[in-house]
């Protein structure tokens, strides 16, 4: 019987991984391995001899780890035995990453980038992730690694507040970089490189962002966003503004100096009540202090559209509201 030849046979662009199809193996089998190339023989859910670039002949001699193994199983004179050959990629490759987690504040993030990484160790990685997880395909690899470094980068980034994260990036992923390169190489795995290409949050957590980046400490950032909340609440029922503003609204200020007070509300965009001139908030329907409807204008004579107050021509379809004398 003729001697077979073991090879990876038309490896595809970007292929990392490729089991020979049968199982039977004989003394006297040529393994051939290309250049960037790894063979090694893999049993019962464990990696044995690793085989580099060459021609070679298989022998007890090449196969000593294997070997030992049949020897125990009085099956080493066996022809032939049993063995998976699973043959490895050690070029680079590029892969995509992605998820979401939230931060130390728990604000939503999402993110997602590139990484680069290359089989530094065959045999270690056919044990941790061939034998350990079972997977024997390209695709499969590539899956399982993308969401190995998900779990991880979301674990990472959980540890920092979103100001952090937006503002000094750069140092994140060097930090995230150096915790990730040891988790690979516990896989065999070498991470070369990974990127952030697209970081963001939730709308509201991004306007968190824009005053805590101008100064504005979380505190009273949580009281500007607690006075709006309440103002747009109470702006629902024109019964509620008088009883319940009066009540509520006043405390929220009561850590603060007239100042602070003062800058919390949009006073260049305020709306000035009619009645009792009180300065409301831009977005409040009704007076925070009297209850006065805010928001009445000139109602246009051609099509009924309602107006904010002082426009001088209709914002719906264009008609004049008043006449100069």
């Amino acid at each position: 019987m003729l001697p077979k030849v073991i090879e990876w046979v038309n490896p595809r662009e970007g292929d990392i991984i490729w089991k020979y199809p049968s199982e039977e193996i004989s003394w006297g089998d040529v393994l051939i391995v290309k250049e960037y190339e790894a063979a090694v023989f893999f049993r019962d859910g464990k990696a044995y001899d690793v085989f580099r670039a060459g021609r070679h002949v298989l022998t007890t001699a090449n196969l000593p780890l294997l070997t030992k193994v049949l020897s125990y199983m009085a099956g080493y004179n066996k022809v032939p035995f049993r063995a998976t050959v699973v043959f490895v990629s050690l070029k680079q490759f590029q892969a995509k990453f992605g998820a979401q987690g939230q931060t130390r504040e728990l604000a939503p993030l999402k993110f997602y980038g590139t990484f680069w990484f290359r089989i530094e160790d065959p045999n270690l990685f056919v044990d941790e992730v061939v034998g350990g997880q079972n997977i024997y395909t390209t695709e499969q690899v590539q899956s399982f690694l993308r969401g190995y470094l998900n779990e991880r980068l979301i674990t990472i980034l959980s540890k920092y507040s979103l100001i952090d994260i937006y503002g000094k990036l750069e140092h994140v992923s060097a930090i995230a970089k150096s915790s990730l390169y040891v988790d690979f190489r516990r896989l065999g795995l070498e991470l070369i490189d990974i990127r952030f290409e697209g970081i963001d949050t939730t709308p509201e957590w991004r306007d968190r962002l824009f005053y805590l980046r101008t100064g504005v400490t979380a505190t009273e950032y949580l009281r500007m966003e607690t006075v709006k909340d309440a103002a747009e609440s109470l702006s629902k029922s024109p019964g509620a503004a008088v009883g319940a503003g009066l009540a509520l609204i006043p405390p929220l200020f009561q850590q603060l100096t007239p100042t602070q007070a003062s800058a919390m509300l949009p006073t260049p965009q305020s709306i000035k009540c009619p009645k009792c001139g009180f300065p409301n908030p831009s977005y409040a329907k009704y007076c925070m202090n009297c209850g006065s409807p805010l928001q009445q204008g000139a109602k246009c004579p051609k099509c009924g559209y309602t107006n904010p107050p002082g426009a001088k021509f209709c914002i719906n379809c264009g008609t004049q509201l008043s006449q100069e004398k």
